[in-house]
Order: C-alpha cells, then structure tokens, then sequence
C-alpha cells in the first residue's frame, strides 16, 4: 500500500484512517481539506485545487483522504487501494456534531492554518444528504477500481496486509 485512497461521508474517520495508514506504511498523508480551503474559509481556485491534486496523485507514495470528485481521475489513475469508509447518516452526523463543539474555534490537524471549526448549517445538511445522494455513486467507484478496494462498516476489524 504506496497510494491509498480513503473515502465516505463527513464523520466516517478518514482523516485518522489516513493518518494510521500513513504511519503504519511510512508514507505521507494528505489531507484535501487543506489544499481546497485557504485561510478565513476562502476556496482555492479551481484550476489551482486541480493542479495541486495532480502534483500531490504524481508522488511515489501517499494517503489522501477527501472526496471531491471533480478531482478524483488522478488519484483513481495512480493510487493502489481504495478504502470507502460505509458510516450510517445518525453516526456521520453525531460525529460531526461531537467535533464541532469540542473542537469549536479551533483548528484541526486536517484543515489550513486560520480555518477555525464553525457552525455551518449547509455543511450540516450536507453531512445529512451524504448517504442518500452520494453513497452510491462512490461505492459504484470502489467497485469498478482494479487495484485493492475496501469498504469498511463500523466495528469492522481489516487487516490491510
């Protein structure tokens, strides 16, 4: 496992899948969150985001976790394994709730430098939608790559090796 990919809702746990995989293989962790927001919430342009996507894709060995779809072609196109982490809405939701309170007006590890943890309603209606309009379409994606794939409900154990 050189370049992983790790997907699912807001809340499922990819930044600390990522993060463990990335210890665990010695390899680099990026974050998408980082690279697609600048400091203050502002977005990156896209053709930035996409070059910064493609550079990141073009190194020997990663673990990004983010969705964004609009930039998933490099990363399919160069990854090894694909993880989609299946976490039901109530939990997505619960979690993300947890880390917005206990984490509000602070920065994460996952996110830029002055991109403080915020109440946002659209992101929260996001979070809701998530399974029902986007579940299907990143499973079908899982499926059809021809490298290691994983889906992984909570409480299930995997051994990557």
């Amino acid at each position: 496992m050189r370049r992983v990919m790790v997907l699912g809702p807001p809340g499922s746990g990819k930044s600390t899948l990522a993060r463990r995989i990335g210890g665990k293989y010695d390899v680099p962790v990026f974050h998408l969150d980082q690279a697609f927001w600048r400091p203050g919430w502002v977005r990156t342009p896209e053709a930035a985001f996409r070059a910064e996507v493609q550079r990141i894709a073009a190194l020997p060995g990663w673990v990004i976790d983010g969705n964004y779809i609009d930039t998933i072609a490099p990363r399919l196109a160069a990854a090894d394994t694909v993880i989609y982490l299946d976490v039901p809405t109530w939990l997505s939701m619960f979690r993300v709730l947890r880390r917005t309170i206990l984490s509000y007006g602070k920065v994460r590890a996952d996110l830029p430098a002055d991109c403080p943890e915020r109440a946002n309603f659209e992101f929260l209606n996001f979070v809701w939608t998530w399974n029902r309009d986007r579940r299907t379409g990143h499973l079908r994606i899982v499926e059809d790559f021809p490298g290691r794939r994983f889906v992984i409900k909570p409480g299930q154990k995997i051994d990557f090796d």
